[in-house]
């Protein structure tokens, strides 16, 4: 057989509407639009409203990444969606996506690898085309972490916002494409960057939710 090759074909992003400058920030926590900007390069973040979620972000992203792709969702093999902030703990929110978009064909699955999740889908759907198990695949970041923020919590409120990006990945004879990846892990490091509570270690209880255990902690 002759190699196969991963090519990004498609790509595209949604966002909330609302938009929360450092201004409004400085309104809500003890910071400041010098501060922010001089530690993080963040200006303003967007913001989920009632009708936004994870899901829906997510699936607006894809539809317009097969726009640019020409590629209609039942063409799908594989749906990954990369997220720390599902709708769910399961079903998986790349199901929901799968369903929204009417990708009829697809296998789908949530990835959980924080920051760097686009890449670990990117690796594993690129992995899926040359190892001939799938042909197209879709691979999307969407994030909703301003439900898990808190927003007395001036180390992490100002650092997190909402939206979603997709790539397609399409199979092609041409080389060139997704070439490589390295995947590595620092396990040790866990405690520094968590959401404690809601899995099953500390499970949801009027104590965790008085701990404001199930907001994004941060070192």
């Amino acid at each position: 057989m002759s190699p196969r090759y991963a090519h990004i074909t498609g790509w595209g992003m949604a966002v909330p509407k609302k938009i929360l400058t450092n201004k409004d920030l400085e309104k809500i926590v003890d910071t400041s639009d010098e501060w922010i900007v001089s530690r993080t390069g963040i200006r303003e973040r967007r913001i989920a409203d009632a009708n936004d979620t994870t899901a829906s972000l997510a699936s607006e992203a894809a539809l317009r990444a097969l726009e640019v792709a020409n590629l209609h969702p039942s063409d799908l093999d594989l749906i990954i969606v990369s997220t720390s902030s599902p709708d769910y703990i399961f079903p998986a929110t790349a199901c929901l996506v799968q369903d929204q978009i009417g990708a009829v064909k697809a296998g789908a699955f949530d990835l959980l690898a924080a920051c760097t999740g686009f890449i670990y889908g990117v690796n594993l759907g690129s992995q899926a085309i040359k190892s001939n198990g799938a042909n197209n695949v879709l691979v999307i970041g969407s994030e909703t972490l301003s439900r898990i923020v808190n927003w007395k919590d001036r180390n992490t409120c100002i650092l997190f916002g909402d939206g979603a990006g997709a790539f397609v990945i399409q199979a092609s004879e041409e080389p060139g494409g997704v070439i490589s990846a390295v995947l590595r892990s620092d396990g040790s490091g866990a405690d520094l960057l968590s959401v404690p509570a809601s899995g099953s270690r500390h499970p949801a209880s009027m104590q965790t939710l008085y701990d404001g255990l199930h907001y994004i902690q941060m070192n």
